[in-house]
C-alpha cells in the first residue's frame, strides 16, 4: 500500500469521510487553522498531497474539527422514572413491548418527520388557476403521515379501548409523552379528538355523532377524523360568556347553519369540529352570557365545486411557534351544524374537553423537558470544553440535575393526574378522587406550562450557541413551549379557576387535598433517609393550612391576589409528596429518593411566605398599578 493510501485510509478512520448514499465521498483536504508559517517545515501529510498531485487551498483555513450532534436514542429506554413508573403501576408485558418499539420508531423515523413538518408549514391557497375561491390549506407529506400513525399506534384509540381498565389514561399519555416533542405538533389535534370525543361520550354517542364518535376512537387511518375546536372570537379567548358573537339560526330539519368569525381556530385541517354559538329566537334575537351560549357539532367539507360548505378561511395565523400545524381565522358563513347540548348549556357541555385537553398539554410540557434534558445529557458526553467533556464538569452536571428534577416533579404530577382520570371514567373514582381530579387538573397545566418555559430554556443553553441556531432543531422547542402557557387558559385565569373550584365545592377540593397528601407522607415515616423532604412537605401543607384558614375570614379580592401563588403552592407541595412516595416503592433507585430531597429544598408554599408580607393586603393593587403606570414626576 503506498504512503498516499495510507494517509487516504487513516484519515476515514478518524471520521472525516462521509457517505453518500452508500458510496464513499471523495475527500478534501482541509488545512488546519494552524498552518505553518512561511518558511516553517511543511507536515509529512502536506509533503504526500502535495506528491499525489492535490494542490492546497491555503484559504481554507477553517479547521479539520467538526463538532458531533447530540443523538436522539430510544426515548422510552433513556427514560428511567417513565420504565420505574409503569413497572410499579402497569407491569404489563404488552405495554413495555409496544412503548419500548415505538420509542424505536420515534427515534429512528418519527423524528424526521416531526422536523420535515418544522421546516415544510402549513400555507393557504385562496384560489385554484381558475379564480374560484377554494380556501386549501396544503400541508406537508410528513404532516399527513403523522395522522395516519396517529391511526396505527392507537394515540386516542387507547384512552377509550380502556383494554387496562383505570390505567389504560397512563398507558395512552405514556405513549404520547414518547411521541409528543418528534410529532411535528400532532399531538395538538390529537389533543383536540381525545377532547371531541370525551365530549360526545358523555352527551351520549347517538345521531348525528356516532360515526363522528367511530372515527375519532378508530385505529384504521382511511377512516379516522380529528377534531378542531372552535372557540375563540376576536373579543377573547378563556371568557368566551361575553366573546361569543357567533349566532346559530335553526332551519326546519332541526339543524343550524352558523354565523361568525372564529379569530383562532387550532388544527383548522381537522375533519370536524366543535364550536359554542348563541340561538337565534324568531325575532333574530339571542341571549347574552354564558347562558346564551350552546355547542355544536359540525363536520368540514366541500362541496361539488370544490368549495368548503359555510367556511371562509381568511388567513393562517403568523405564530411565534406551533408553525407545524395550521392556525387560521375563519368566517362562518351558513356552516351546517348540529345542536349538542341543551339550548343554553354549552359552557357546562364543553368542561370534559377543557380536562382532556389541559391533560394533553401537561404531557406536552413534561415530555418536552425530558426530551431536552435527553439530548442534553447526551451532548455532554460529546462536547469537550477547558480541556474536559462537559459531563465531567461539576457546575454543567449540577444545571442539569435541576433540570432532572423540575422535569421528574412535572412527570410525577402530570401521571398522577391522569391516574385519577383513568380511576374517574373506570367507575372507580372516590370521592376524593373526583375532588383531586377537579382541582389538580387546572394546577397541573398552569405549573407545568411554565415549568416547561424554564427548562427548555435551559437545555439550549447547555448547547452554547449551537442552541440558539435554527437547523439544529433546538430554538423549536422552545417556541413550541411558550404555548403550553397559554393555550386552554393562561397561568392567572386558571389560578382563578382553582379559587371556582374551591368555591363551587364549599372547600371539599382542598380538604380531599391535605388527606391525600397526608397519606403519602405517612407511607415515608420510616424511611430516614427521606426525613429532611418529609419535614417540608409536612411543614409546608401546615403552612397553606393555616393560610386557608385565613384567607377564609378575608374578602374575594385577598384571595384572586393570592390566587397565582396558591397554585403554585398547591403544585409544588403535592409534587413534593409524590416524589417522596415514589422513592419509598421497592423498585425505586438512589436517583429516586435524591431528587424528591432535592425537589424539597425550594420554597414549597410561596403563598404563606407571602402573605407574611402582605403581599396581598388592600394596598397593594393601588401600589402595583402605580408601579406598572409609573408616571414621571413633572415640574
Amino acid at each position: 500500500m503506498s504512503a498516499v493510501s495510507a494517509l487516504l485510509n487513516r484519515r476515514v478512520a478518524r471520521g472525516c469521510g462521509r457517505l453518500w448514499s452508500g458510496v464513499p465521498r471523495p475527500l478534501t483536504h482541509i488545512r488546519s487553522a494552524s498552518v505553518a508559517e512561511a518558511g516553517t517545515r511543511r507536515s509529512d501529510e502536506e509533503q504526500l498531497w502535495e506528491a499525489a498531485g492535490h494542490p492546497l487551498f491555503t484559504r481554507a483555513r477553517i479547521g479539520s474539527f467538526f463538532q458531533e450532534k447530540a443523538v436522539l436514542k430510544n426515548p422510552f429506554l433513556e427514560d428511567t422514572l417513565l420504565r420505574g413508573y409503569l413497572r410499579r403501576h402497569l407491569p404489563q408485558e404488552v405495554v413495555f413491548s409496544d412503548l419500548c418499539a415505538f420509542g424505536e420508531r420515534v427515534a429512528k423515523e418519527v423524528d424526521g418527520w416531526g422536523r420535515e413538518c418544522e421546516v415544510n408549514p402549513p400555507r393557504l391557497v385562496h384560489f385554484d388557476p381558475w379564480g374560484r375561491r377554494v380556501d386549501h390549506i396544503v400541508t406537508s407529506e410528513a404532516w399527513r403521515r403523522m395522522k395516519d400513525l396517529s391511526a396505527q399506534e392507537g394515540l386516542v384509540a387507547i384512552g377509550y379501548e380502556r383494554s387496562f381498565g383505570e390505567w389504560s389514561r397512563v398507558y395512552q399519555m405514556s405513549k404520547l409523552y414518547i411521541y409528543c416533542p418528534s410529532s411535528g405538533l400532532y399531538t395538538c389535534p390529537l389533543a383536540m379528538t381525545d377532547g371531541a370525543a370525551k365530549v360526545i361520550q358523555s352527551i351520549g354517542v347517538s345521531w348525528p355523532v356516532e360515526e363522528a364518535y367511530s372515527r375519532l376512537t378508530t385505529r384504521q387511518p382511511e377512516l379516522f377524523w380529528t377534531s378542531g375546536q372552535w372557540m375563540t372570537e376576536r373579543q377573547g379567548g378563556s371568557d368566551v360568556a361575553s366573546g361569543t358573537e357567533t349566532v346559530a339560526v335553526p332551519q326546519t330539519d332541526g339543524s343550524y347553519k352558523l354565523h361568525g368569525f372564529k379569530w383562532f381556530t387550532s388544527a383548522t385541517d381537522a375533519d370536524m369540529t366543535l364550536t359554542l354559538a348563541r340561538v337565534q329566537d324568531r325575532t333574530g334575537a339571542t341571549t347574552p352570557g354564558s347562558k346564551g351560549l350552546s355547542l355544536f357539532y359540525a363536520e368540514v367539507s366541500r362541496d361539488d365545486d370544490g368549495r368548503l360548505r359555510g367556511i371562509e378561511v381568511q388567513r393562517l395565523k403568523d405564530k411565534l411557534g406551533t408553525r407545524q400545524m395550521p392556525t387560521a381565522e375563519l368566517l362562518l358563513d351558513g356552516l351546517p351544524a348540529h345542536r349538542l347540548s341543551d339550548e343554553g348549556r354549552g359552557v357546562a357541555s364543553i368542561a370534559n374537553m377543557l380536562t382532556i385537553t389541559r391533560i394533553h398539554n401537561s404531557v406536552s410540557a413534561a415530555s418536552t423537558m425530558r426530551r431536552v434534558l435527553q439530548l442534553a445529557r447526551d451532548y455532554a458526553t460529546r462536547r469537550t470544553a477547558f480541556g474536559k467533556l462537559l459531563k465531567d464538569h461539576p457546575l454543567h452536571m449540577q444545571t442539569l440535575a435541576r433540570m432532572e428534577v423540575e422535569t421528574r416533579g412535572a412527570f410525577l404530577l402530570v401521571m398522577d393526574v391522569c391516574r385519577l382520570l383513568g380511576r374517574e371514567e373506570s367507575g372507580i373514582a372516590t370521592q376524593l378522587d373526583t375532588h383531586l381530579l377537579r382541582l389538580l387538573t387546572p394546577v397541573v397545566k398552569l405549573y407545568t406550562g411554565k415549568q416547561a418555559v424554564a427548562v427548555v430554556s435551559e437545555g439550549l443553553e447547555s448547547f452554547g450557541g449551537q442552541g440558539y441556531i435554527e437547523d439544529t432543531g433546538l430554538p423549536g422547542l422552545l417556541r413550541d413551549a411558550q404555548v403550553l402557557s397559554i393555550w386552554e387558559g393562561t397561568t392567572n385565569v386558571l389560578s382563578l379557576d382553582v379559587l371556582r373550584c374551591v368555591a363551587r365545592s364549599s372547600g371539599m377540593v382542598l380538604h380531599a387535598y391535605f388527606t391525600h397528601v397526608k397519606s403519602l407522607l405517612a407511607g415515608a415515616s420510616s424511611v430516614s433517609s427521606l426525613a429532611p423532604a418529609v419535614k417540608a412537605v409536612d411543614g409546608s401543607l401546615s403552612e397553606l393550612e393555616e393560610f386557608v384558614q385565613v384567607a377564609a375570614s378575608r374578602g374575594q379580592s385577598y384571595l384572586e391576589l393570592a390566587a397565582r401563588d396558591l397554585a403554585y403552592s398547591l403544585a409544588r407541595i403535592y409534587t413534593g409528596a409524590l416524589l417522596i412516595d415514589h422513592a419509598c416503592w421497592k423498585g425505586a433507585s438512589p436517583s429516586d429518593s435524591y431528587a424528591a430531597l432535592r425537589w424539597c429544598e425550594q420554597d414549597l408554599c410561596p403563598v404563606a411566605a407571602k402573605q407574611k408580607r402582605g403581599c396581598y393586603d388592600s394596598r397593594t393593587p393601588p401600589l402595583d398599578a402605580a408601579l406598572v403606570y409609573d408616571q414621571p414626576i413633572e415640574g
